[in-house]
């Protein structure tokens, strides 16, 4: 009988660290639906938003303040349309930046809302009139060599 709870026991601690590792992986990997659907829906346009994804944060002076919810593509303007999901208990004014950060040099994109002065705070629905787009590293190491190349003389033969 001592060893049947013995099993009984070890198993059932096995289990339970189990069921933890399944839920700190979905907790790291964004995955759950740990946040409640409540808040309000702001929308931001970009021109480029890089490897940024359904569910990264959205942060104001590095606190997460809310996800994003959703992001298409504008058929009459082919910007980028996100669709962000604040937390309830955070405002912003009507002329906030939305900027699309990275974090680290090679680490997630991210969504970083900087607050202007505004008396008039932001609602549902409503949309920022101001963003700035993704850096893409790519782009910006082709521009550096481009420039570097049309700066060294050429040598005649």
């Amino acid at each position: 009988m001592n060893r049947s709870r013995f099993d009984f026991a070890v198993g059932l601690f096995v289990a339970i660290g189990l069921l933890a590792m399944a839920f700190m992986a979905l907790k790291v990997g964004n995955l759950a639906g740990f946040d409640s659907g409540s808040g309000y829906a702001i929308e931001a346009r970009f021109d480029n938003i890089g490897g940024l994804k359904v569910r990264a944060p959205v942060k104001s002076a590095g606190v997460v303040v809310g996800r994003v919810e959703s992001i298409g593509l504008d058929a009459e303007t082919y910007e980028a349309r996100v669709l962000l999901r604040i937390y309830p208990n955070y405002r912003f004014s009507k002329d906030t930046i939305a900027s699309i950060l990275t974090s680290g040099l090679l680490g997630e994109q991210y969504v970083g809302l900087e607050s202007g002065g505004d008396p008039v705070y932001l609602g549902a629905g409503d949309r920022l009139g101001k963003t700035q787009s993704a850096m893409i590293l790519e782009k910006l190491i082709s521009q550096f060599l481009f420039s570097k190349a049309a700066e060294t003389p050429a040598k005649a033969p």
